[in-house]
């Protein structure tokens, strides 16, 4: 069995704001997978379901952030799970939006809800790390993560929530590698139609031959007639000997 903690704060008011983000995760997986409706336990709401055959419990703690390992951890202790079972989705202020990174143990890189999760259930464990960007000021931060997503956020946020969703199995499988790999794939950009017809241009456009990149730059001159008499001449033949008949 394995434990998906999303991490955030519970109640409407803080429902569309970066910190959140786990939490969005943690429900797009939730209606990607079917899970079973959610309920009230261990201080957090919960849902069970599967994913790729793996039996897997959904988790909100809904202790406030600071508090996240209250509840993480006596799910943990009710099932008997051990930190290697747990997989935890949440905010990075390290990473660039859209951006996404798994990695095992390690620091909890001034998260609350880690650093509450390291304190209950120990730190081996793996964290999808979601990027939401930093707003480049360290006196902006506390705003900035209980702020809300932007409009323009949603261009990248909804798509990446669904493959993030679409793409869980590969952790629980042990890929993490190719689930980021994945996740990147399906929040690129698409090339927008003037440029790909521009590249499809260049390609088509047939290049001289023959010719170096130099000649190609120079006008074709027309070749100087020597002269064969006169001084010029005499002076030619003095150089280069007679010329060759």
């Amino acid at each position: 069995m394995l434990l998906i903690t999303g991490l955030g704060n519970p109640g409407p008011q803080y429902a569309g704001q970066r910190h959140n983000v786990g939490f969005m995760a943690a429900d797009a997986i939730h209606r990607r997978h079917s899970f079973g409706p959610w309920a009230r336990k261990f201080s957090a709401l919960v849902a069970e379901g599967r994913i790729g055959g793996e039996k897997v419990l959904l988790i909100k703690p809904q202790t406030y952030m600071n508090l996240s390992g209250q509840a993480v951890g006596e799910a943990m202790r009710f099932y008997k799970l051990e930190p290697k079972d747990l997989i935890v989705l949440y905010d990075e202020l390290d990473l660039a939006p859209s951006k996404v990174r798994v990695k095992r143990g390690g620091g909890s890189g001034g998260h609350n809800g880690i650093k509450s999760i390291d304190a209950h259930c120990g730190n081996d464990y793996r964290r999808v790390r979601i990027g939401i960007g930093h707003p480049g000021d360290k006196s902006r931060v506390t705003g900035y993560v209980l702020g809300d997503f932007s409009k323009a956020d949603r261009e990248w946020l909804e798509p990446l929530l669904e493959a993030i969703a679409d793409n869980i199995e590969l952790i629980c499988k042990g890929d993490d590698a190719g689930f980021m790999n994945r996740v990147s794939l399906a929040v690129q950009p698409p090339r927008n139609k003037a440029e790909e017809s521009t590249g499809a241009a260049a390609a088509a456009e047939p290049k001289p031959k023959g010719q170096s990149h130099i000649r190609q730059t120079r006008p074709n001159k027309p070749a100087v007639k020597v002269p064969e008499t006169g001084p010029m001449a005499a002076m030619l033949k003095k150089l280069f000997g007679p010329k060759d008949e």
